[in-house]
């Protein structure tokens, strides 16, 4: 067996040139090279094309080498969990790129695997399907999506062998293991270092042959960033909570469900073990339990808000590419989401706003033309009145046909035989406050 050579971070950060492109693996600060990334910030490495799920946080992981300047470009799905990335991107500092998580992971993987590129479903009508090759698969439009290799991947294990495989830690796979597949030279931090043999063979994760560098680092919580511990939450209102409620009569016992950010949040907290709903969150975990009490991403698994959780009996943890092909796939019955707007073809738009620090599309385009079924849930109105159930969406779009159900404050809408229709008034509202506030037109079938 072979043994990988143990290097300092100093060793390990000479290896990356100016004007390469650097992996970086890690689900926000959760399996982040964070200890590789700092190193390399003390360097005078210039000109990387950065490549990871996100820009690190403010002043933390990869925003250290952007506030130093270091990086020319940034390719991610989601830079708005750190303001000085969105400010860079917008203001023309760094160039960038936007992908979807899913879309990301697997361009990740087809690199890995030595394939030239792939066609999704995933972004097809939206803006950031401009300027890619499209072509209709199977009846449904798909847009063509080259694999993505880099020169050096930084990636983050919580135990190795002398010969180089590794072991993840919950969800620490994410983007690690499909990142360690696909760059020229890969170097794994790792907090432990075994003999050979101390790892089950079916308990690696990435094999050896594809590590060329191990480094030890230890983990600490302020390492962790945002994710560092529990922070105790606002209570809910009550209209929001009446939406969750709602939202929650439309799950069925052995249903897996993927829960967006905002209101379905608060879904999760009214579920019970016994009503044996299967949480999924797209970072790489099935069987997602309600927070824990105390403690945070050093003692429990974290979903897709970067927030820690617990894990139920039968959960089952996975990389990101993993879990997006659930979502693509169909394996996900239901998602419940939040939205800007939806209109009268079940058209969404949820993730930018024009003008607005927001830069981050997520798994969202994923979940939309992927699960089963999709629920929005969002308040009816912006807060200066505008609709939000609209003749035809005006921001952005996230999915095309896609949405099944809306759920406001106000009114729930299903989509019967292609028609936008009123089903249901919520607590609180009447049917004519519904019609005056909603500019879609709309069936009522109350």
């Amino acid at each position: 067996m072979k043994k990988i050579p143990l290097i300092t971070l100093q060793e390990a950060v000479l290896k990356v040139k100016d004007g390469d492109i650097l992996l970086q693996g890690g689900f926000g600060m959760t399996g982040n090279p964070v200890h590789l990334m700092h190193a390399l910030a003390e360097t005078k490495t210039k000109d990387l094309t950065f490549i990871g799920n996100n820009v690190g946080e403010a002043g933390i992981g990869g925003g250290k080498l952007l506030r130093n300047g270091q990086l020319k470009k940034m390719i991610g799905s989601f830079f708005t969990s750190n303001p000085e990335a969105v400010k860079a991107a917008q203001d023309g500092i760094v160039a960038y790129e936007l992908l979807p998580q899913g879309t990301l992971a697997e361009a990740l993987r087809a690199g890995g695997a030595g394939i030239g590129g792939f066609f999704t479903p995933t972004s097809a009508g939206t803006d950031l399907a401009k300027g890619r090759e499209t072509k209709i698969l199977n009846d449904v439009e798909q847009v063509f999506i080259q694999g993505i290799r880099g020169n050096v991947a930084f990636i983050r294990a919580w135990k190795a062998d002398t010969a180089g495989n590794l072991q993840y830690r919950m969800t620490e796979q994410n983007f690690n293991r499909a990142m360690a597949t696909a760059a020229d030279l890969v170097i794994a931090e790792v907090e432990e270092i075994v003999p050979v043999g101390d790892i089950a063979p079916e308990a690696i994760h990435t094999p050896g042959s594809y590590v060329d560098y191990l480094v030890q680092a230890t983990l600490t919580l302020e390492d962790l960033g945002s994710s560092a511990t529990v922070s105790s939450s606002k209570k809910a209102s009550e209209t929001r909570m009446n939406m969750a409620k709602r939202a929650l009569k439309e799950l069925s016992r052995g249903d897996v469900v993927n829960l967006g950010i905002g209101i379905p949040t608060l879904v999760a907290d009214l579920i019970t073990e016994d009503d044996g709903i299967i949480l999924h969150t797209e970072n790489g975990m099935l069987g997602v339990g309600p927070a824990p009490e105390d403690g945070g991403a050093m003692d429990y698994p974290v979903n897709a808000g970067k927030v820690p959780v617990t894990a139920l009996k039968g959960s089952s943890y996975f990389d990101s590419a993993d879990s997006f092909a659930m979502i693509r796939g169909k394996h996900i019955d239901v998602a419940v989401m939040g939205g800007l707007q939806v209109d009268e073809a079940a058209n969404l738009a949820n993730w930018a706003v024009p003008g607005q620090p927001l830069l981050g599309v997520g798994g969202a385009m994923d979940l939309a033309s992927g699960a089963k079924k999709l629920i929005i849930t969002m308040m009816h109105n912006e807060k200066n009145g505008d609709a939000k159930v609209v003749s035809l969406c005006d921001l952005p779009l996230t999915a095309l046909k896609a949405v099944d159900m809306v759920i406001t404050d106000k009114a729930v809408f299903e989509f019967i035989e292609g028609k936008l229709t009123l089903t249901e008034i919520m607590p609180g509202a009447t049917l004519e406050d519904v019609r005056a506030t909603t500019s879609a037109k709309f069936d009522e079938k109350l």
